[in-house]
């Protein structure tokens, strides 16, 4: 293994020698990340499994999303028999910020790098890789990154495979009961950064309104509940977008007090 890999530091020319080396040293990073994707994808089968989903099924969702909000809505909607379009859409909202990430990403690699990685990088890109992966110095060598990804989204599949295997075997309250750890892992996300920004906090707190809303008015709870996350993505991300733009340079965000 070459200084380069051993120190952390990708090679700023923009080569692709010591494939092996960087997908190792990538594997053995995503190792957390697999363990973390293993307990929240266990839940996740779970919820598959109760929505009658086989395990089939939810590795191939698995392999081919990898992404938690995403599935969750995808489970919630099949669950309610929502349609296709209804679906997609949805899913193509909660997981639109995969698309930023992986335009920024692709900044990381060197300018002569091949079309291939930088579409392959686009598929491995979850918030807990690219953090990973944007954080190497110098140019990203696209094998760290398949590294990390092959652990992880091995733990990933691996998880949502087996909540479904042991759904199937656990008493039907026990398995619902642990389908309530997938509400945990949003709540896990959500009040770390509402509690550190208070225009985040509002945010929250109106969009949870919002949503009770459109359960109880006459009119908007007619609407379907996947359109019902779409219509309000839209209309709180853009207000929120609005009221508070975020700047130019990062480094002149304040946080609230």
């Amino acid at each position: 293994m070459d200084q380069s890999v051993q120190s952390g530091k990708a090679p700023a020319a923009a080569s692709l020698e010591n494939k092996s080396g960087w997908f190792l040293k990538g594997m053995l990073a995503g190792i957390p990340i697999c363990m973390g994707y293993f307990a929240v994808s266990f839940a996740l089968g779970i919820a598959a499994r109760n929505t009658g989903m086989n395990a089939l099924q939810s590795f191939v969702m698995s392999l081919t999303m990898v992404a938690s909000a995403g599935q969750f809505a995808a489970i919630s909607l099949i669950g309610a028999g929502a349609g296709f379009i209804e679906m997609i859409t949805t899913t193509l909202i909660v997981n639109l910020r995969y698309f930023l990430m992986s335009c920024s990403l692709t900044q990381k690699l060197a300018p002569s790098m091949k079309p291939a990685h930088r579409f392959g990088l686009a598929y491995c890109i979850t918030d807990e890789i690219f953090g990973l992966s944007v954080s190497v110095d110098g140019y990203l060598h696209p094998f760290y990154t398949y590294g990390i990804t092959f652990v992880s989204v091995s733990g990933w599949c691996a998880g949502t495979v087996l909540g479904v295997i042991v759904g199937n075997i656990l008493p039907a309250a026990a398995a619902d009961a642990m389908g309530v750890a997938m509400y945990g892992m949003f709540l896990a996300i959500i009040i770390p950064p509402a509690k550190k920004n208070h225009f985040v906090g509002g945010l929250v707190a109106v969009s949870m309104l919002g949503s009770f809303l459109f359960t109880v008015l006459p009119v908007l709870r007619s609407i379907s509940s996947g359109f019902r996350v779409i219509i309000l993505t839209l209309v709180l991300a853009g207000a929120a977008a609005l009221i508070r733009p975020l700047p130019a340079d990062p480094d002149e965000e304040e946080e609230d007090e």
